[in-house]
């Protein structure tokens, strides 16, 4: 009996593996990693401007409701403080501008933020509390409340100074569908203690 062998001839095997460089990475995939790079790096920075847009939007209205309170802590310390509406806006101004004082009309900006940019209003409100229901009476004669001050038996007059700052947000680039600026509005209401 006779075994037959197989005469078939093999081939050399070649090696079909791309050419790598010296890292170890193919050649070819090394260009496929610059582009998926070059796709991602748009929409990266896309995110990162917005919320670089996001935190300078937050931090104006920071601002912008500090300035609110320092105006309403200023307008609390005393009946004739609540009055002051100048005084009220200069302490929401120097708070907004980052500032303690000044002797010109504006405080100088120590954060970047000018004062000019910002509009206060103070109103005060007054009543009588009874057991926590208010009802709300004029200030002063003028306001049309014969007897300022006196309130029903078994109620307390009160007094309250509200505060409301306005100010911009301008953002870096203008994006459709956001207005430009936005407006900002932040209001703070504190009581005034009655002698």
């Amino acid at each position: 009996m006779h075994l037959l062998h197989s005469t078939t001839k093999r081939s050399p095997t070649r090696n079909l593996r791309p050419a790598t460089s010296k890292g170890g990475v193919s050649i070819s995939q090394s260009g496929q990693a610059l582009v998926e790079f070059a796709i991602v790096l748009p929409m990266l920075l896309i995110l990162a401007l917005g919320v670089i847009e996001i935190g300078r939007y937050a931090y104006i209205a920071i601002l912008i409701g500090n300035a609110a309170r320092a105006g309403a802590a200023f307008g609390s310390q005393s009946n004739q403080q609540s009055n002051d509406a100048t005084g009220i806006q200069n302490a929401a101004q120097y708070d907004f501008a980052g500032s303690t004082s000044s002797t010109s009309p504006a405080p100088p900006p120590t954060n970047g933020l000018a004062v000019t940019k910002l509009a206060v209003t103070s109103v005060r409100s007054c009543g009588c509390d009874s057991a926590g229901s208010v009802v709300t009476y004029g200030c002063t004669l003028a306001d049309g409340n014969p007897t300022p001050g006196v309130c029903p038996l078994g109620s307390r007059w009160i007094i309250f100074i509200s505060v409301t700052a306005h100010g911009d947000f301008n953002s870096l680039f203008s994006y459709p569908g956001i207005p430009s600026p936005i407006t900002i509005s932040r209001t703070a209401i504190l009581p005034v203690p009655v002698a």
